[in-house]
């Protein structure tokens, strides 16, 4: 049992972001979310937490998880996100909560979705629960940066990921790549392919490495693939157009040719070199493909994240267009001398317009090291 004061609060809050966390990769676009129930004894009799995206939200399977419907008298519900207060793919969980003769709600902060924000709160006190908000504000905001990023600006969160050598390039002069980092990076890598929407690489990637942007070295669900392809001439036969999980391709082209043919389903059955994934057509910008209006068309589509695994253009581009939300860049124990620099021309000149990547942090991953900071 624990004492019912502020440290109790927090000790139960970080239970319910601990059980959050446990949605990653499951639960887009929606947030993750945990739910923790403590009786008026200071028992913890509840919990859940949004497992996958449609099914159950965490409030409803930590209401489920009680044993006896008696315990709720006047017990207290913390909950990493503010309950939602609209019909989605299931009932508003506001509205469930205001008919149970609970005590109290801690929310550790408001949902930025307009169709919420601030809504389930108000349901919640107009129902006589108190509400305290902001508990572990911080960690929860940490926890759902997708989402949040999402709601407030409807474009997907952008990560960059660059594996350079300690010299600064990510390619030998003869093109070759494989491999700078270590298995422990790589494998990281994996990891968090399964955790964002969609990776995005450019033309040069696609062509030179002829990725498959799988998740392989651990389990976790496939994302969508999402290749930068402007005069639309990449060749159907790599593994992005070809393999089992071309459908979860999308190529992103400013040919309005391609994309029509692509619209008309007879047209695209006919084509010799049938492409089983999607076409989106956006606007050409200085010769190439208008990045803004494309994260604003993959948003659109449910993507709110977004893993850039892109060569020395399509990096540069991100950064020097401001579309950069967070850089994960690992650094191998390793020097090449010459080849392909990771970034090149990002639009600054001179000491006083540096970028200086916030909340940084250095972390060794096997021989390497992760530089993880945000723009």
């Amino acid at each position: 049992m624990v004492s019912s004061n502020k440290n109790s609060h927090k000790h139960w809050m970080r239970q319910a972001l601990s059980l959050a966390e446990k949605g990653r990769g499951s639960v887009s676009p929606n947030p993750m979310v945990g739910c923790i129930i403590v009786s008026e004894e200071g028992v913890k009799i509840g919990e859940g937490y949004h497992k996958k995206f449609g099914e159950a939200h965490a409030e409803v399977s930590a209401v489920k998880s009680v044993k006896s419907k008696n315990d709720l008298k006047n017990a207290t519900v913390y909950v990493t996100l503010e309950p939602c207060s609209h019909h989605g793919k299931t009932p508003p969980c506001a509205n469930m909560l205001g008919e149970l003769p609970i005590k109290s709600v801690f929310v550790a902060m408001k949902d930025p979705n307009p169709a919420v924000n601030g809504k389930g709160i108000l349901h919640l006190r107009n129902k006589g629960i108190d509400v305290e908000i902001g508990l572990l504000k911080e960690e929860a905001e940490k926890l759902n940066e997708f989402f949040i990023h999402h709601q407030s600006f409807g474009r997907p969160f952008i990560t960059l990921k660059i594996a350079q050598t300690a010299d600064g390039f990510l390619a030998a002069a003869d093109g070759e790549s494989k491999w700078i980092t270590g298995k422990k990076a790589r494998t990281l890598v994996h990891k968090w392919r399964a955790e964002y929407d969609a990776i995005l690489v450019g033309r040069t990637t696609a062509v030179v490495d002829n990725p498959s942007l799988t998740v392989r070295h651990v389990a976790g669900r496939q994302p969508q693939r999402i290749v930068i392809d402007g005069p639309y001439e990449l060749p159907k036969e790599l593994n992005l157009f070809s393999d089992k999980f071309e459908e979860k391709t999308t190529i992103i082209t400013w040919n309005k040719e391609a994309s029509a043919t692509d619209a008309d389903p007879m047209l695209k059955v006919m084509q010799q070199n049938y492409f089983r994934g999607e076409v989106l057509q956006v606007s050409k910008v200085d010769g190439h493909v208008d990045l803004r209006q494309t994260f604003k068309l993959l948003a659109e589509k449910g993507i709110s994240s977004i893993l850039v695994e892109g060569g020395q253009q399509l990096s540069s581009a991100l950064i020097r267009q401001g579309l950069v939300d967070k850089l994960e860049l690992f650094i191998a124990p390793k020097v090449l001398g010459a080849g392909t620099r990771s970034l090149i021309d990002i639009g600054i000149n001179k000491m006083n317009e540096i970028a200086e990547l916030k909340d940084a942090t250095w972390t060794q991953v096997g021989d390497d090291i992760l530089l993880t900071g945000y723009f």
